[in-house]
C-alpha cells in the first residue's frame, strides 16, 4: 500500500473521530445546559438565531456566574428579610398596589445581599437564571405587572404578590442547610420551634380577616335571628295566657247555672 495511501487514510480517521469527538461533546454540552436551565433553555433557543448561539449565550451566563461573589445570608439576615416581607405582605391588604412595588424593592434588596448585581433587569434575569431558573418564570411575570402595576386588577396584583414570594423564598433558602430550609419552611406555614407564630403569606393574612369578618356577621345574624324567635315565642306565650284567662270566667259562670 502507497504511503500516501495510508497517510490519507490516518488524516481521514483521526478527522472522522475529532468530528465525532466534537458531536459527542455538543450533545454532553446540551443536555447539561437543559438540565442546569429548564425552561429557560428553551427561551432562549426560541430567542436566539440557532441551538449553538443559545448554548453560547447560556454558557456566558455560566462563566460571568462564576466570578460574582454570591454568598448566603445568616440566619439574622434570613430572619430580617423574613420579617420585612410578612410586613410588605400586610399592607397588600389595605394598599396591594404599593405592595407590589415594595415586594420588588425587598427582592432587589435581598439580590444584592446576596452578592447579584442590581443595575438592570435583563442582567438581573441572566444572573439568577444560572441557579434559579425554576423561579425565574415568576420573576419575569410578577415584574411585568409591577411595572403596570396602576393599571392592574387586584387579581393580577395578588398574583405578583404570590410570584415574588416564590423568588423571595427561593432566594432566602438557596446556600441554607436542611434544618434552616426546615425552620424556614416551618415559619412560612405559621409555626416555628420557639412556639411563636408567624404569618406565612399575604393570602392566609387575608384568608383570617375575611374568616373573621364572616364569623362576626354570622354572629351578627344569629344574635338577630335569635332576638327574633324570642320575640315571637314571647307572643305566642302572652297570646295562650290572654286565651286561658278569657276562658276561665265562662267556665266559672257556667259551673254556677
Amino acid at each position: 500500500m502507497p504511503t500516501w495511501l495510508i497517510v490519507l487514510i490516518v488524516v481521514v480517521a483521526v478527522a472522522v473521530l475529532g468530528a465525532v469527538i466534537w458531536l459527542v461533546t455538543q450533545e454532553m454540552q446540551r443536555k447539561r445546559l437543559q438540565q442546569r436551565f429548564g425552561p429557560e433553555y428553551d427561551r432562549t433557543v426560541a430567542e436566539k438565531d440557532s441551538p449553538r448561539a443559545a448554548q453560547r449565550e447560556l454558557a456566558e451566563r455560566e462563566r460571568r456566574h462564576k466570578e460574582l461573589d454570591i454568598r448566603p445570608l445568616s440566619a439574622s439576615a434570613r430572619e430580617r428579610y423574613a420579617r420585612e416581607w410578612a410586613q410588605v405582605q400586610e399592607k397588600f391588604v389595605d394598599q396591594p398596589s404599593a405592595a407590589v412595588a415594595e415586594a420588588d424593592q425587598v427582592l432587589n434588596s435581598l439580590m444584592a445581599e446576596r452578592g447579584y448585581p442590581t443595575e438592570g433587569y435583563e442582567q438581573q434575569v441572566a444572573d439568577l437564571s444560572v441557579r434559579h431558573a425554576k423561579t425565574l418564570e415568576n420573576y419575569r411575570a410578577a415584574h411585568a405587572t409591577q411595572q403596570k402595576r396602576d393599571g392592574a386588577s387586584t387579581e393580577d396584583l395578588r398574583d405578583a404578590m404570590v410570584r415574588y414570594r416564590t423568588v423571595v423564598e427561593d432566594l432566602l433558602t438557596d446556600g441554607a442547610d436542611d434544618d434552616e430550609r426546615h425552620d424556614h419552611h416551618d415559619r412560612r406555614n405559621g409555626h416555628d420551634h420557639s412556639g411563636h407564630d408567624h404569618s406565612g403569606h399575604d393570602h392566609d393574612r387575608t384568608e383570617q380577616r375575611a374568616t373573621d369578618r364572616r364569623d362576626t356577621g354570622r354572629d351578627d345574624s344569629n344574635r338577630h335571628e335569635t332576638g327574633r324567635h324570642d320575640t315571637e315565642r314571647h307572643e305566642t306565650d302572652r297570646h295562650e295566657t290572654e286565651r286561658q284567662a278569657s276562658a276561665n270566667p265562662r267556665t266559672e259562670w257556667n259551673g254556677g247555672r
